[in-house]
């Protein structure tokens, strides 16, 4: 399931998203007024700004016999975005998150990322952070990579295919078959990984063909120093990519061009 081997840039990498979340204990300030403060130092690199406020469900509390339902608080949601619209930040009271559709390689998202928080930790102070996450979401074109005829047992590491590494199935004859597990990690960490069959769907674009769906979720929870939030980002990034190594046969491997980091 995992590979440790010598770390390499894909030239065709199949990312569709790559997001960093950070959570924190709640800051009303974030919610109660316009985070200028937070803009000036960040809008040179995001200059586009959207506000949307979410409602939440309500929430069904008490006991039995005695249920009620708990209007949920409203969620203010701060958007920055680069011109193109390729980075993107979410601002609330509990989190901010740092997202990109056209991630090149770790340092470039790091550095990112590195400015934002160092903006936001200048201007709000947050205590600790309670939750450090990172999600990788891959969808493998099989066109995209001059591998039309090839069949996902053939690119896939079985323990992530489930019943499609069997070799006398049929793809065909599945309309779902996917592995989802969450496990523990070294240092703490966790993941969350789904693989499987799926079709990839973008707002106003019209699904085509099938991709192989390798979704890795790694996060680590508790009360986390703001000044080691970075030495988790590189540990979880590490194992992302052991997970993802260890899930490519060679002929995967090789169709997306790696080259030397």
């Amino acid at each position: 399931m995992f590979s440790k081997e010598e770390r390499v840039i894909f030239q065709k990498n199949q990312l569709v998203d790559v997001i960093c979340q950070l959570r924190f204990p709640e800051i009303l300030s974030v919610a109660a007024k316009a985070p200028a403060d937070f803009q000036d130092a960040i809008r040179g690199d995001y200059p586009q700004y959207n506000l949307t406020r979410e409602i939440q469900q309500p929430k069904v509390a008490g006991a039995p016999g005695s249920f009620r339902l708990e209007e949920q608080p409203e969620t203010v949601n701060h958007q920055f975005q680069n011109a193109e619209g390729t980075w993107k930040i979410n601002l609330t009271s509990r989190f901010i998150s740092l997202s990109c559709g056209k991630y090149t390689r770790w340092e470039d998202f790091a550095g990112r990322l590195d400015k934002v928080l160092s903006a936001f930790i200048r201007v709000y102070s947050p205590a600790y952070f309670n939750r450090v996450g990172i999600r990788f979401v891959n969808a493998i074109s099989r066109e995209a990579l001059d591998l039309a005829e090839a069949p996902f047992r053939s690119l896939i590491q079985p323990c992530y295919l489930g019943p499609l590494a069997e070799p006398d199935a049929s793809e065909r004859a599945f309309s779902r078959c996917s592995v989802d597990l969450e496990l523990a990690l070294p240092g703490g960490c966790r993941a969350r990984v789904h693989a499987g069959p799926g079709v990839l769907r973008r707002p106003g674009q019209k699904p085509q063909g099938t991709w192989f769906i390798l979704d890795e979720d790694l996060f680590t929870a508790g009360n986390i120093p703001v000044n080691l939030s970075a030495g988790v980002l590189n540990c979880l990034h590490e194992q992302a990519d052991e997970i993802f190594r260890g899930a490519l046969t060679d002929t995967l491997y090789e169709a997306m061009e790696p080259r030397e980091a």
